[in-house]
């Protein structure tokens, strides 16, 4: 086999035609775009000895939700791994570890070679991955040391614009997905960290534009649609226009159009917010999310990201049950946010299930500061918060309620939490009324 490279220059044990489809794949992967997993998988048929093509697949089935057998990818990864050069070895370590439920490794290889892009992107919770720690900072610090050793290139300067919108630098993170998205229109990464910089600043109506534009044009090619379709659905909600959120998921967020993990993440859960709007009759059930996610990752999910969402679900579809298996299961996780957050969460779910308004408010009150831990964004985590508002209204502490939507609100302006807190004030008038009559 010859000499052969990826992308940043790191060799790569495999015949030609092999690393030249691992190479597509991960362009691909990095960008966002379809076809990333079939390339991969294509590199390993022609090369089965190719170890990082296995455990690119392995990483992909258990972030993604892709169909591969993650075991045998992993076993095959190991084992070829012992005629690779020393950077393969510690990156299916890396991998094999971080699977595992320990990232050390992780963050070790990152450390030790910067331009590993593939795993920094895991690094980094994302639209792609779920992240590799349970702390934002540690996370912004693993891209930003890594970071000087791409230069200006386009995918670096994304995954570097989503983590400025996290430091809500909103500004920073405009420009630097402007300029990636300027030398590469497709990029998912750059796309992505913009979509959040409209929403967290309350920028609506522009950012639905140019999320319907790009959806529609540089970036149809996208693997992920239906989660920028969901960015649109979110704006959409925001400016409180639940015509528009029905066509879009007639139109473009139906469960079937979903790749993977995506019906659970983006559907199932715009769902949920959609049905917590005022105005927002006649909503989907959840029903045909749950049968496409199936058990497996609905009772024992891979991560503490899906884990969150998997208590949505169950929760939208009343199955008491269910929860109760989750949080089970999670309690027996060695990761600690699989113990620590989705356990109680879906507990505290499990009661308002039950009709327990007050007590799961407050379980939810009290979890409300680790939630973060799940990983993913704070547009998605943001759920949680949602569903007390909504139990502390149903448990008629309409105070309380207006006070959090008080505080979204001095965060960004949204039509639809305007006319919730209008709502909880008009309830809160309304009890006092009757209490002084």
């Amino acid at each position: 086999m010859g000499c052969c490279r990826d992308s940043y220059g790191y060799p790569l044990t495999t015949s030609r035609p092999a690393a030249e489809a691992y190479v597509d794949g991960v362009r691909d992967l990095l960008c966002l775009r379809t076809g990333a997993a079939h390339r991969i998988a294509t590199a390993i048929t022609l090369d089965p000895t190719f170890a990082l093509g296995h455990a690119t697949l392995a990483l992909l089935g258990h972030e993604m939700c892709v169909q591969v057998d993650v075991r045998a990818r992993l076993a095959d990864a190991r084992l070829h791994a012992r005629r690779a050069t020393g950077r393969e070895r510690s990156h299916v370590h890396a991998v094999e570890r971080h699977l595992a439920g320990d990232s050390a490794p992780l963050v070790a290889h990152v450390a030790a070679y910067p331009r590993d892009a593939v795993l920094l992107s895991v690094a980094m919770p994302t639209i792609a991955f779920a992240g590799v720690t349970d702390v934002p900072e540690q996370a912004w610090r693993i891209v930003e040391d890594a970071a000087p050793a791409y230069g200006d290139d386009p995918w670096i300067n994304g995954l570097l614009a989503f983590v400025r919108q996290e430091q809500r630098r909103f500004d920073e993170a405009m420009d630097l997905s402007c300029r990636s998205l300027a030398a590469e229109p497709g990029g998912g990464h750059a796309a992505h960290a913009r979509a959040h910089a409209h929403y967290e600043t309350g920028d609506h109506a522009a950012g639905l534009r140019w999320m319907d534009a790009w959806v529609l044009g540089d970036g149809a090619a996208t693997d992920s649609l239906t989660h920028f379709s969901w960015h649109a659905a979110l704006h959409e909600l925001s400016l409180g226009d639940v015509a528009a959120v029905r066509r879009r998921y007639d139109e473009q967020l139906q469960p079937r159009h979903a790749v993977g993990c995506r019906a659970l993440v983006d559907t199932g859960s715009l769902l949920f917010r959609w049905a917590l709007t005022p105005g927002g009759a006649d909503v989907p059930t959840l029903d045909e999310v749950v049968r496409l996610t199936g058990p497996e990752t609905l009772e024992r999910p891979a991560t503490a990201f899906l884990g969150m969402h998997a208590a949505v679900a169950l929760l939208a579809v009343d199955d008491s049950s269910g929860l109760d298996r989750l949080a089970r299961w999670c309690e027996t996780r060695a990761g600690a946010t699989h113990r620590e957050v989705v356990a109680p969460l879906a507990r505290a779910f499990a009661l308002l299930a039950a009709g327990r308004w007050n007590e799961g408010a407050d379980h939810l009150g009290r979890l409300g500061p680790q939630v973060w831990r799940v990983g993913g964004s704070d547009a998605q985590r943001e759920i949680v918060e949602e569903a007390r508002i909504a139990a502390l209204l149903r448990a008629q502490r309409y105070d309380e309620a207006r006070l959090l939507l008080d505080v979204r609100l001095d965060r960004r302006p949204a039509a639809r939490d305007e006319r919730w807190r209008a709502e909880a004030v008009a309830a809160a008038d309304q009890a006092a009324r009757i209490l002084s009559s």
